[in-house]
């Protein structure tokens, strides 16, 4: 620590100190924190500080790992390494030397000039662990083996830290009409021209600068100007998207068959019945009504997948080709194509009507009630219901062979065909009643589709 002396009004005192790290070379008295104070001595103790020649101070071995180099991530390799703190410099050497450091002996250069310093126990496992980050992106951490030593260095960097950062922002000048900054020691006599590695390092010197001095504002900023920069995208994209009417006149999208509703889709093909549909049942029948557990054993998925694949691209199909051999991937398919209606065979509105029809006791007032709502259906639902429930039937005439029931095409096909908009009451009893509608318009389907007339 040197003392100076200025002769003004008041013999005033004007301290300037390089930062030693033994404790008996500390401050005694702390410097005063009046405001008059701080405003009379805050540039002599600059201009003193500016002008002082760099000492190197003797320091001790401390554990060091440069995990970032200029912002490009590094191994962490652990060293010990002889740390001497300077005016604004923390310098790092492999070994110590008793006759003084060798200006070639060092191995590495800590700017503390707009650093952050900061503790970092979750980035090793070792105790005691601070980190450095230099203004140039740069990072070290830094360690000691006891509590008291850290701490010690820890304090003492990070007022070199305020210090040099608040001294280079002193003497910091600006061309005229411009927010530029100047480099500092370019201004001061006796420091010449700026090197051209300085030169270089200026501007992301600034840059940081300015980004620690006003990071809350800055970084605001910038988020607030990216959202906006992504909704105007995102808003300019909507704007000049074509319509879908557009993209499907162009071939460019084309309708699904799987999830459509049947109404749209049997529009779409000119019928009353979903290709689809009819061509699997044509199958079924043509392969499959002896196949075991027809309809209740569930095909391979992946293939169930691959076909429906097929029909949305409205590519040409054929059920006869080998790969659809395993006649339970076309009723998997079907029993998909059915759940995946966007509104079920059985339409919503007609639910509840359906469910009251097959509480009635009497069989021919049932009858007669589950016709008279069929009847009153849409055109394309009737029919693919008057189809399925005519193929059912020759499902039936092989239950010897199938293992199919009555019972068993009730519970696979309740659940499929029919569901309410809203689960408001019990499932359970739901899926019950679904099961007794399809059951019952299965035994009775002769007379309520008029099937002895076809």
């Amino acid at each position: 620590m040197r003392i100076k002396s200025s002769q003004s009004s008041g013999d005033r005192l004007s301290q300037s100190k390089s930062m030693v790290l033994q404790d008996s070379d500390l401050p005694q008295k702390p410097l005063s924190r009046h405001r008059r104070n701080q405003s009379q001595h805050g540039v002599v103790l600059s201009v003193a500080t500016a002008f002082e020649p760099l000492v190197d101070l003797k320091g001790e071995h401390l554990n060091v790992a440069k995990i970032s180099d200029n912002g490009k991530k590094q191994r962490k390799n652990w060293t010990s390494m002889w740390t001497v703190l300077t005016t604004d410099e923390l310098l790092l050497y492999k070994d110590k030397q008793e006759t003084g450091v060798k200006p070639g002996g060092k191995t590495d250069v800590v700017q503390l000039c707009g650093a952050v310093i900061e503790w970092a126990a979750e980035k090793s496992s070792k105790k005691n662990v601070f980190q450095i980050t230099t203004n140039t992106g740069s990072e070290y951490l830094i360690q000691a083996d006891s509590f008291p030593t850290a701490s010690k260095w820890h304090e003492a960097i990070r007022k070199t830290v305020d210090s040099s950062t608040r001294e280079d922002r002193g003497f910091a000048l600006r061309r005229s009409n411009s927010s530029e900054l100047l480099p500092r020691h370019s201004s001061l006599p006796g420091h010449g021209s700026v090197s051209p590695s300085m030169k270089q390092r200026n501007p992301v010197h600034r840059r940081s600068m300015n980004m620690f001095g006003n990071s809350k504002l800055k970084h605001s900023a910038s988020d607030s100007a990216d959202k906006n920069g992504v909704k105007n995208r995102l808003k300019k994209f909507i704007i000049r998207r074509p319509s879908m009417k557009t993209l499907q006149e162009k071939g460019l999208i084309k309708d699904r068959v799987f999830g459509c509703h049947l109404l749209t889709l049997c529009d779409r093909e000119g019928t009353t019945v979903p290709k689809f549909v009819r061509i699997c049942l044509e199958a079924v029948e043509k392969r499959g009504l002896d196949a075991d557990g027809i309809y209740r054993v569930s095909g391979n998925l992946a293939t169930i997948q691959k076909l429906r694949f097929i029909v949305d691209q409205e590519e040409e199909l054929d059920l006869d080709h080998n790969q659809w051999e395993d006649i339970h991937v076309i009723t998997g398919a079907l029993k998909m194509f059915f759940r995946e209606l966007p509104e079920p065979l059985f339409p919503f509105r007609f639910f509840q009507q359906f469910v009251e029809a097959v509480k009635i006791k009497e069989t021919k007032s049932k009858i007669q009630a589950m016709k008279k709502l069929i009847h009153q259906l849409p055109k394309p639902n009737h029919d693919t219901i008057k189809l399925l429930f005519s193929h059912l039937q020759k499902v039936l005439a092989f239950s010897r062979k199938n293992l199919m029931s009555t019972q068993g095409i009730g519970i696979v096909f309740g659940p499929t065909l029919m569901w309410p908009e809203l689960e408001a009451g019990n499932m359970a009893v739901n899926m019950v009643y679904q099961n007794q509608i399809v059951e019952f318009i299965l035994i009775e389907s002769r007379e309520i589709f008029d099937l002895d007339r076809m």
